[in-house]
Order: C-alpha cells, then structure tokens, then sequence
C-alpha cells in the first residue's frame, strides 16, 4: 500500500504554514521587539504570519518608480510642455 501524497515527509517544511509552534512564536516576537528574556511563555500574544506574494507586474512597477533616472527625465520634459504652452 502507498503512502499519501500529504503524508510524505520530502519538502514538508518548504511550503507555507499558517501555525508556529512556540519557539517560532517566541523568535517572531524577538524581531517584533515585543518579547524580553523572562517574560512567561504561557499566554503568548497572537503573531501573524502571511504568505507574502508578489506579481510580475508590480515588481516592475515598484523598480521603475525607485530608479533615479526616470524622475529627472520626466521633470524637464513636464517643463518644456509648461514653457512651450506659455510662449503661445
């Protein structure tokens, strides 16, 4: 009989998991400033972990914007469409 497709152990650990056990927890909260050494580790506050995930698209569109080049570029053709309409 085989074993199920869910159950195998290769590459468990690689996919998204919506619960952390308490060490995680703990080592989340760390990052987050809001956990001190000997503070009780019953009671721990909620800690949210998101599957972050990113488009093509919006990748793009975050580089194009952040690179120094395209606003300068931009500016003095925006300028010379100002001086242009106040000549006529």
């Amino acid at each position: 009989m085989s074993i199920d497709r869910s159950l195998k152990v290769k590459g468990a650990l690689s996919r998204h998991r919506n619960v952390l056990n308490r060490g995680e927890r703990i080592e989340k909260l760390k990052l987050e400033e809001r956990w001190e050494e000997g503070d009780t580790i019953m009671g721990l506050p909620k800690v949210a972990h998101r599957k972050v995930v990113s488009s093509k698209k919006a990748d793009k569109a975050v580089a194009a914007a952040a690179t120094p080049e395209a606003a300068p570029a931009a500016a003095p053709a925006a300028g010379q469409g100002k001086a242009a309409a106040a000549k006529k």
